[in-house]
């Protein structure tokens, strides 16, 4: 029987955003009273409206993001994040560089997910201070083991001290997909899962929310 665990915040009106961009609004363009009178009072329907940067709650990041030649949300195959074999790598949930001076075996075509507990912290203003992040030496130690993506349970994959972004960089130049600010990985295996993080197929799309889950 498989068992689905999902990784993934939920996204409410008003919550905040990545530092910098603006919250995002989620209302209705027709309430269910207001709709009544469409349908002679018969039926009724609320019709949503969603205005929200792509950087909000756990979401993924494309080769656009970084690259303005690289493959936007619409032109990255499913393939490349449904149903991917997945791997825990533990690591401190403390500033600075995760340890990742050696990959753990059989990571090739992987989504290697890094577990650390950040995540606890969501919801406060102690999410958003300085916290773990891939360094460019564990960035190209993930692209030597030949994973096909990588996700964090924090609040942004590189040292946000350093414009250069070397996780980034390096990462979405190899095609390799980034997922941020997932949660509840605690309740993972480190491996023998499958892991799957959609977003819709949007053309120009640089990073979009996703329901992010794994499959036991």
């Amino acid at each position: 029987m498989v068992q689905l665990v999902d990784l993934s915040h939920a996204i409410e009106d008003g919550r905040r955003a990545y530092p910098g961009l603006p919250s995002p609004r989620i209302g209705a363009l027709l309430t269910h009273e207001e709709s009544r009178a469409r349908y002679e009072n018969r039926a009724e329907f609320y019709l949503g409206k969603v205005e929200t940067p792509g950087n909000v709650g756990t979401y993924l990041d494309s080769p656009f993001h970084r690259y303005r030649d690289g493959l936007d949300l619409s032109q990255i195959p499913l393939v490349s994040i449904a149903g991917l074999p997945g791997v825990v790598i533990d690591a401190p949930a403390a500033p600075g560089p995760v340890p990742l001076e050696f990959a753990p075996d059989g990571l090739r075509g992987c989504a290697a997910l890094i577990r650390t507990g950040w995540d606890r912290r969501w919801g406060t203003d102690d999410y958003w201070s300085p916290g773990p992040f891939v360094s460019a030496q564990g960035a190209d130690t993930l692209l030597r083991a030949g994973v096909a993506l990588v996700g964090v349970d924090f609040w942004n994959i590189d040292d946000t001290k350093d414009p250069a972004r070397p996780a980034h960089t390096r990462l979405l130049a190899a095609g390799v997909l980034i997922v941020e600010h997932l949660t509840n990985l605690g309740a993972l295996p480190l491996s023998g899962f499958r892991f799957s993080a959609v977003p819709p197929p949007i053309v120009r799309g640089a990073s979009f929310p996703v329901r992010a889950f794994a499959e036991l």
